[in-house]
């Protein structure tokens, strides 16, 4: 995670860069040579995007959003309506929004100060953590961290200021499907209400080969667009993290 952090720092610094670039290689005609040259920041650029799906997945609000947004499509009885790339982009917008606060500080004191050399990359990434850090916790189970403490034989009498980043992302992550099923359960439970309704009403009509999904739909889907399901979803995750 340092690693990573590191790479993120230096990428986006516009005084780490002060050469030309970095010699790919050189081609020789004749007498004469080419440098075929390639930015340093190109090269940090690509590496920090090889690992960003793992990062919004870890540090982030996206793994309970787009879980949510998953079992609410399945409650509803639809397959592929809205498609996986609408609930992505859903839930890439809301971690957006959920995160700039925490985004927003890490820029104020850490990047910005490193940026203009008031302090050395060690110490911003020492300052950048702190506010990544106290939101993951905010989020984060006991029994999860104590959990994942044990599995890294770690001791459990630890300060939050202690606990080792390798060890609070998973509790963070496992805290997050937690609550995501949470959510989803309540979610579920109306909907439900109504298949089983639906399924009697049918059993009673004696019409039994015919398949509840396919009555039930429609009433699901009035009934979500009623209440303004979609509002309420959101708005809903969003309190989550309040």
């Amino acid at each position: 995670m340092w690693r990573v952090l590191l790479v993120v720092f230096v990428c986006f610094s516009s005084t780490a860069y002060a050469g030309d670039g970095l010699t790919l290689f050189s081609l020789a005609d004749g007498d004469k040579t080419q440098s075929v040259n390639v930015k340093l920041e190109i090269l940090a650029l690509m590496t920090v995007l090889s690992f960003l799906p793992a990062l919004l997945m870890m540090l982030t609000s996206f793994t309970r959003i787009i879980v949510v947004l998953a079992i609410l499509r399945q409650a509803l009885g639809l397959q592929q309506s809205p498609p996986n790339k609408v609930l992505i982009g859903i839930a890439l917008v809301m971690t957006i929004f959920i995160m700039r606060p925490v985004g927003q500080a890490i820029y104020d004191e850490a990047f910005l100060p490193y940026d203009l050399g008031q302090i050395e990359l060690t110490e911003a990434v020492d300052r950048g953590e702190k506010p990544l850090r106290a939101f993951m916790l905010a989020q984060t189970r006991e029994t999860d961290l104590e959990q994942m403490l044990k599995i890294a034989d770690e001791p459990t009498t630890l300060t939050t200021e202690q606990i080792p980043f390798f060890v609070l992302m998973p509790a963070f992550v496992l805290s997050e499907l937690k609550t995501a099923f949470q959510i989803g359960f309540l979610l579920f439970l109306p909907f439900l209400v109504i298949d089983l309704v639906v399924a009697s009403v049918l059993m009673s009509m004696g019409m039994m080969m015919l398949s509840p999904l396919i009555i039930s739909l429609p009433f699901k889907l009035m009934v979500f667009v009623l209440v303004d399901g979609w509002s309420m979803t959101v708005s809903t995750l969003v309190a989550s993290y309040g």
